[in-house]
């Protein structure tokens, strides 16, 4: 049953015509390394295929009616008709009700236990019912339109205002007031249960709390962006931040400082149990608190290069570049540019049973598995050098620094690559030449560093224009002549995707939708520079590194810089041109 699913499947993505070569014999080796595999996991792991594209193409094959959810308004008593518990649990959803027959959008209409519990229902009500398929994306838009974060906080708000409108938790007051009450009192825990369950589901990377005059502001950052999420009283302020401290294993009777600390929860995802992990900082202010929680989830499936926008000529580089067997490759940027992901997805590139990686890192952001991954401790003398030089006791063939900060553990890196280790580490330079000299300011002799050194990365973050709602615009003839002479300086292996050199300029935008909460953006990319060195480049490195011999080298061999990477991202409908001069803070 399942090789025939999976054949058909196959033979209708063939028909398509929507994969290339490369995917589809990508698919052909997943399904081959074992005979019971579900082509829909690999789909959804490797994301081959968009979400939507892929929904209709399971319905054509288990004739079920196809429905996208994602922009559609639904009433919120329609969407209630289905318990919450069995709509999370099974992944489907009511979206219509037209007099006694009910519309069931699903994940997976081949689920019987999902079927049956929704049709005990429907014998219950004396409903009938009408199945469509629809993707996950369709899912987690109509099952967010069930919950309100501000109906369920404001549910128990009104307890909580007894409980502690006339608490105050300063330093005098913890001395008498019972915490424990404080701590475990059900509104406090739902209030911050709901913060940080909505911030998961909203795909925020940060969530602060923190007061603002007699309020309490709440407020998620997502791509990059901080947009608030919920006002509450500010009675409720300082019970809300012990909570918090209480998880993190703070200490709750220290204000006068600022802490930091780490919360490991388990958000239920369907049948499935997800873990997630949230590095959190305390900073006292003038009268209160303020907490920041970054959330460190580790991905559903395994990030590629593309996926991060490493794209084309940029992409061939990095995957040459990783399978060298030592020496180092190296990500610069500034915090919060991706570097720490970047390494993740190279790490996965070259995790296999044979090899040994061992990591230092501050903080470990993501697990990975078969790779042994340590937290420095500076407090105790465990800092990035202390903990290379007992790595390398360890037998490693691949060593990750979480960054080179001093002298010694360049020093300690440069000689682990030297030694036959493939190094992997982070820098702070504004692009990815300044990692030279800055290596050489750290005492490494240029010869050893052309000895060594393999990649170098520099990488920004820029929203991506949402798919749903882009739209082509006519540009101002000052963008026009702006983008002209970067595109044109630019070698024919620079490009890819749909635009080409030569083609008409071409600008888009998102108009806002549901999709993207109006934003006319969703999720984010890099926008990358790599240099990869090769002979020439190693050569003016040892005889002193002159930039401007460097930079003619590179101009030669089809070097592309951050902002022309950005650019023809942009002309092919990835970001906007706006994003990438903010980003690149070109004038």
């Amino acid at each position: 049953m399942m090789i025939d699913y999976n054949n058909k499947v196959f033979a209708k993505i063939k028909e398509l015509g929507i994969l290339d070569d490369d995917k589809m014999n990508f698919i052909i080796e997943k399904l081959q390394e074992k005979s019971d595999t579900n082509i829909d996991k690999i789909i959804k792991q490797y994301y081959i295929i968009d979400q939507e594209e892929y929904a209709k193409i399971k319905s054509e094959i288990i004739n079920v009616p196809y429905k996208n959810l994602v922009d559609e308004e639904i009433e919120k008593e329609i969407l209630k008709t289905l318990p919450q518990n069995l709509s999370e649990n099974y992944k489907m959803i009511v979206f219509a009700k037209d007099n006694n027959v009910l519309s069931v959008g699903m994940v997976d209409p081949e689920n019987f236990s999902a079927i049956e519990a929704m049709e005990f229902l429907a014998h219950k009500n004396n409903y009938n019912i009408k199945y469509f398929i629809i993707s996950e994306a369709s899912f987690n838009s109509a099952y967010h339109k069930i919950e309100d974060i501000k109906e369920e906080v404001g549910e128990v708000l009104d307890y909580a205002k007894e409980k502690f409108e006339d608490i105050n938790l300063d330093e005098d007051a913890l001395e008498t007031q019972e915490l424990g009450e404080v701590i475990r009192t059900a509104p406090v825990t739902k209030i911050v249960s709901v913060i940080i369950k909505h911030a998961v589901d909203g795909r925020a990377s940060d969530i602060h709390i923190e007061p603002v005059g007699r309020k309490s502001v709440v407020r998620f950052r997502i791509d990059g962006k901080l947009h608030n999420s919920i006002i509450l009283p500010i009675y409720i302020h300082n019970a809300l931040i012990t909570r918090v401290k209480v998880m993190a294993n703070m200490k709750i009777d220290e204000t006068r400082i600022p802490q930091d600390g780490r919360i490991r929860i388990k958000v239920k995802r369907s049948k499935e149990e997800k873990r997630i992990d949230f590095r959190v900082s305390t900073l006292p202010l003038i009268d209160y608190e303020k907490v920041v929680m970054r959330i460190l989830s580790t991905p559903d499936s395994v990030p590629q290069f593309e996926d991060l926008g490493f794209i084309g000529l940029s992409k061939k580089v990095v995957e040459e570049g990783i399978q060298k067997s030592h020496g180092m490759f190296l990500v610069t940027g500034p915090t919060g540019s991706g570097k720490s992901f970047t390494l993740f997805t190279a790490l996965n590139k070259v995790n296999a049973e044979n090899i040994n990686i061992s990591t230092l890192e501050d903080p470990v952001e993501y697990n990975i598995e078969r790779v042994n991954q340590s937290q420095i401790k500076p407090e105790v003398g465990f800092t990035f050098a202390s903990g290379l030089r007992s790595l390398l006791r360890q037998d490693p063939d691949v060593v990750m620094v979480g960054e080179i900060r001093d002298n010694e553990t360049a020093e300690l890196a440069v000689h682990a690559a030297l030694t036959g280790h493939l190094v992997l580490s982070t820098l702070h330079t504004n692009n990815a030449l300044g990692a030279i000299p800055r290596l050489m300011d750290m005492k490494i002799e240029p010869f050893l560093l052309a000895s060594t050194l393999n990649l170098v990365i520099a990488q920004r973050l820029v929203r991506k224009i949402c798919e749903n709602c882009i739209y082509e615009i006519k540009a101002p003839q000052t963008m026009i002549d702006k983008v002209n002479p970067i595109l044109e300086s630019l070698p024919e292996t620079a490009f890819y995707g749909k635009f080409k050199k030569g083609d008409g300029l071409k600008f888009y935008e998102g108009k806002g939708c549901n999709r993207c909460g109006g934003t006319g953006y969703k999720g984010r990319i890099a926008i990358v520079e790599v240099i990869l060195l090769d002979k020439k480049l190693k050569d003016i490195i040892s005889n002193g590194a002159n930039i401007a011999d460097f930079n003619k080298a590179m101009k030669e061999s089809g070097y592309i810089n951050m902002m022309q990477d950005g650019i023809i991202k942009a002309m092919n409908g990835i970001t906007t041109v706006e994003e990438v001069i903010s980003v690149t803070n070109e004038e």
